[in-house]
């Protein structure tokens, strides 16, 4: 049995259900913050190999529980607060969640693990799931690969490194079996609609302003996230212990070339007399906006990996989820969010 935390946000979300598919048993822990949903496991409530449990991984007595409960021979740690935007207007929540929490939940894998016949300690693997933010921005050239030197400009970069870090010592101080990845920009089904692609989407279909930061050539790699979760189960199978492994979809595109990409789509499949783009605005830009980003994903394809979206591919597929989910979108929006980055009635996040 896998315990996942953030198991009802985007990316994690995507992994319970490709794994519940495969067969494995899952008991997914989340907060439910604004970008947990429950509606995004809807249909796997009363899967049998399924369990939801409501809680934080900084409530050390709930992860002793859970620990004592099950039979977890794997932690797969997507739990953290993620927006850029929400970081720089409220850092403090993100060191309590992605700093704190890591370490809390670190404290109980190890109590766990430690307590494990020596048989079954081999087989225990904490996996913890980590961003290329870590390593700061590139410049016209080059790709960060898992030796890059850790640089974080926003506080939650700087949260994930200081997380990442926690990972590592815990492997090199106690022996914890932990291996660690770090993933580009991902998109895809069930993203919360303040990150890029989700917002510009909405944005598009509702009439509304194509809110894009600064010049909008910020460079992004996008990964489809279905590529992502498979990365993540083939770390967790054969990945080396104590290693970090970059996930990336080698698909680089200028943060306008996203928005085009979207608008184009959306003009295809809904042709009107006008096209998407004449929606576009530039807004001022974010503070300390990294300009590029581009992940070196060849250790991880060493394992066989391979990223099977392109991003038209991957774009596509995700527009046509939108276009047939609005009630699902809809009900995420009436929610807390309401598509504007906070404290600047502009934008909501652009990568």
């Amino acid at each position: 049995m896998w315990l996942v935390t953030g198991g009802a946000g985007f990316i994690g979300g995507n992994f319970v259900l490709q794994q519940l598919a495969a067969g494995r048993q899952i008991v997914n822990l989340d907060a439910l913050t604004y970008a947990g949903n429950l509606e995004t496991l809807q249909a796997v409530a009363q899967h049998p190999g399924y369990r939801f449990v409501h809680g934080s991984v900084n409530d050390a007595a709930l992860l002793q529980r859970l620990f004592a409960q099950h039979p977890i021979t794997a932690v797969i740690h997507f739990a953290a607060e993620s927006h850029v935007d929400r970081s720089i207007e409220g850092p403090q929540a993100f060191v309590e969640t992605n700093v704190m929490g890591t370490l809390c939940l670190l404290q109980a894998a190890l109590g766990y693990w430690r307590a494990l016949p020596e048989s079954a300690q081999g087989g225990f693997r904490f996996l913890h799931v980590s961003t290329d933010e870590v390593y700061g921005s590139l410049g016209d050239t080059g790709r960060f690969t898992e030796t890059t030197a850790y640089a974080p400009n926003s506080p939650y970069s700087a949260s994930k490194a200081a997380s990442d870090h926690l990972v590592r010592a815990f492997h090199h101080t106690y022996g914890l079996p932990t291996v660690t990845t770090n993933c580009s920009n991902n998109y895809g089904p069930y993203q919360f609609p303040e990150k890029l692609i989700p917002l510009i989407i909405h944005k598009a279909l509702t009439g509304g302003e194509l809110p894009v930061y600064g010049d909008g050539r910020n460079v992004r790699d996008w990964l489809y996230v279905e590529d992502h979760c498979r990365a993540i189960a083939l770390v967790l199978a054969q990945g080396v212990l104590g290693e970090v492994y970059n996930v990336g979809g080698d698909a680089e595109m200028q943060n306008i070339e996203v928005v085009h990409t979207i608008c184009d789509v959306l003009d295809r499949v809904r042709p009107g007399g006008v096209s998407v783009r004449e929606q576009i605005r530039y807004v001022k830009d974010r503070p300390g906006h990294d300009r590029r980003y581009a992940i070196d994903a060849s250790k991880l394809k060493q394992l066989g990996w391979q990223a099977l979206e392109s991003f038209g591919s991957g774009m596509t597929r995700t527009i046509d989820w939108y276009l047939a989910n609005q009630g699902w979108v809809q009900r995420v929006m009436d929610g807390s969010y309401r598509g504007e980055r906070l404290g600047v009635a502009t934008s909501g996040e652009l990568a």
